[in-house]
């Protein structure tokens, strides 16, 4: 190629030299390639002029020709009803659709499988709308074209009963609708086993009837939406306790050490003790039950304690003597157990030592000695209980025999024996249960009651609370007796209780005889105490009730009245009035019992 060499200019330095490129001319047409030229150009314009004619007819031919139809590319629940007119587009559908009405639905919540009956639901199909919504034939040849090679699904339109489907999708809310649980450590055996958390879920109602109504023609699952509650433990926090502590933790005996023996608690005993909880950062804390460790080792350390004993009162002689009192020694458990959660992750050296305290009596003897029992404050004295019921008042008499009730202490019956059953050694006796005789465990307490409130009230005590019987019995004094009552649990239900407001302390004593029992209170005395029994008014004739089927007893029944009872307390050593009260009691009559011949 030619060229021209150019030289840059410089300054005495080195430099490149650059050629200069020039094109070459184009050479010069003939008078007949010009002509040539401008004919194969005229041709081309024909042919272009020509195919675009073409494309327009058949344009407007495939206009006319699908007019009317459902657009092409066009489905329906996956259905291909593209180009088809709409009464064939609608016979294809229900033949494909219509059968799903009275499909099960497969639907999934969360984790949850399950079905829902779009009949049950009330789901109905739009054709009409259905094929609305396709839309008319697009005019942009463009659209036209690309519809052949592309598809647009737009659905069935639906339309359900809102109280069925409602009531469909809250029956699947049993199976779906869960609260969290949080993930933790279980012990088979003494085999732990980690129990992966489950974040809470519950479905999402008016948002799973929107999904239903809009895809469940699809015939595919339908995932229904839901709320989920998380949970703070993880699959790793729970995997990471197990082996870090539940497993070590029963892997052998622990020994607690006492005074001179030791306890050997049992892998078993171990497991029973140990629980756990959610932590930060998706972990567990063990809990453990000191009581449990202390019920399988305490037992086997019971000879290095020393039970203590409190000072009581008994009655030699007829006359209040101190029974001494004794300071204990026993284990303290929680400082005893406190390095547990340590030595339960090591797989040996698993020992821990006892704690011992020191259990002074809560009544000693200087303190009995100081309470000022020395004389009979008051007494009281009832009878004429059957033999039956004579075991309950022996059992209970004795263990109230020998009671100290401290100046400011209210004394409750209930309170002291705790539960009084066939293992505390109470029998079957005779009660009144709805005006009619009645027979249950513990039955004839009400006369030991009735004996201790009639000696507190002549000792001057403060009444803290009792409860006549609902029925007048003839061998109390009206308007001064006391029931009592349990639930078959111990629960204290009708309770007697007095407080000793008397400046020295109170001693119980009771005497009981097969056909007597009595009560005395020991103190230092401050009243005379009178009773002024009340009239008898607005007597009740006894209605008549039938007896039970079995075991029935007639009876005449009683009338029911109202009376009271006034107490006047007065000083003992001066004799003037101090205070007076009159209490009101008003008795229901009891029922005329009748019996049917057998």
């Amino acid at each position: 190629m030619p060229y021209e060499p150019r030289w840059p200019e410089s300054h005495g330095e080195q430099t490149d030299v650059l050629p200069v490129v020039r094109p070459e001319p184009e050479p010069a047409l003939t008078p007949a390639q010009k002509l040539a030229r401008r004919i194969n150009l005229r041709k081309t314009g024909l042919i272009a002029g020509g195919a675009f004619a073409v494309l327009v007819a058949i344009y407007g031919i495939d206009l006319l020709v699908s007019q009317g139809s459902v657009p092409r590319g066009v489905t329906v629940a996956g259905i291909d009803v593209g180009g088809m007119d709409r009464q064939a587009a609608e016979q294809e559908l229900r033949g494909q659709i219509e059968p799903r009405l009275t499909r099960p639905l497969a639907v999934t919540a969360g984790d949850v499988q399950g079905s829902l009956s779009p009949t049950i639901a009330g789901l109905k199909l739009d054709w009409p709308q259905t094929l609305d919504q396709a839309g008319e034939q697009p005019l942009n040849p463009f659209t036209r074209l690309a519809s052949l090679f592309s598809s647009r699904e737009v659905g069935v339109v639906s339309h359900a009963d809102e109280t069925k489907l409602a009531a469909a999708l809250d029956s699947l809310r049993g199976e779906v609708d869960r609260e969290p649980a949080e993930g933790t450590v279980k012990f088979e055996g003494t085999n732990p086993v980690a129990v992966a958390p489950k974040p809470g879920q519950k479905l999402d109602v008016e948002a799973a009837k929107a999904a239903v109504v809009e895809k469940w023609a699809r015939g595919e699952t339908l995932a229904l939406p839901v709320t989920s509650t998380p949970v703070r433990t993880t699959p790793e926090g729970v995997q990471a306790a197990l082996e870090q502590f539940a497993r070590p933790a029963v892997s052998g005996p622990l020994v607690v050490k006492g005074d001179g023996k030791n306890a050997t608690v049992k892998p078993d005993a171990i497991a029973a003790a140990l629980s756990f909880e959610p932590a930060d950062g998706g972990g567990l804390t063990p809990k453990i039950d000191n009581g449990k460790i202390a019920e399988a080792a305490g037992p086997q350390l019971k000879s290095t304690e020393k039970e203590g004993k409190e000072a009581t009162i008994v009655f030699e002689g007829g006359k209040p003597t101190v029974d001494p009192s004794t300071d204990g020694r026993t284990i303290d458990w929680d400082p005893s157990l406190k390095p547990l959660p340590d030595v339960l992750k090591k797989t040996d050296g698993r020992e821990v030592a006892a704690v011992y305290k020191d259990s002074p009596a809560k009544v000693t003897t200087e303190q009995a000695n100081q309470l000022g029992v020395k004389e009979v404050v008051g007494e009281f004295t009832t009878g004429g209980f059957a033999a039956d019921s004579g075991t309950n008042i022996r059992v209970v008499a004795q263990k109230v025999n020998g009671a100290i009730v401290k100046p400011g202490e209210t004394f409750s019956l209930n309170g002291f024996t705790g539960p009084r059953g066939k293992p505390q050694g109470y029998v079957e006796a005779g009660v009144i249960e709805n005006g009619a005789p009645a027979r249950e465990v513990g039955g004839g307490i009400s006369q030991f009651a009735t004996t201790l409130y009639n000696a507190s009230y002549f000792s001057g005590m403060k009444d803290a609370g009792h409860k006549e019987h609902s029925y007048y019995i003839s061998r109390y004094p009206a308007a001064r007796e006391a029931t009592v009552f349990q639930n078959p649990n111990g629960a204290s239900v009708i309770d007697i209780k007095f407080t000793n407001d008397s400046p020295t302390g109170i001693a119980i004593q009771t005497i009981w005889s097969p056909s007597s029992i009595t009560v005395k209170l020991w103190g230092t005395k401050r009243y005379t105490v009178e009773s002024i029994p009340g009239g008898r008014s607005n007597p009740t004739d006894p209605p008549t009730k039938p007896g039970p089927a079995e075991n029935c007893h007639a009876s005449n029944g009683a009338p029911g009245f109202t009376t009271s009872d006034t107490r006047v307390l007065k000083d003992a050593a001066t004799g003037r009035e101090v205070s007076r009260s009159t209490r009101n009691v008003r008795y229901n009559p009891q029922p005329k019992i009748t019996c049917e011949p057998s």
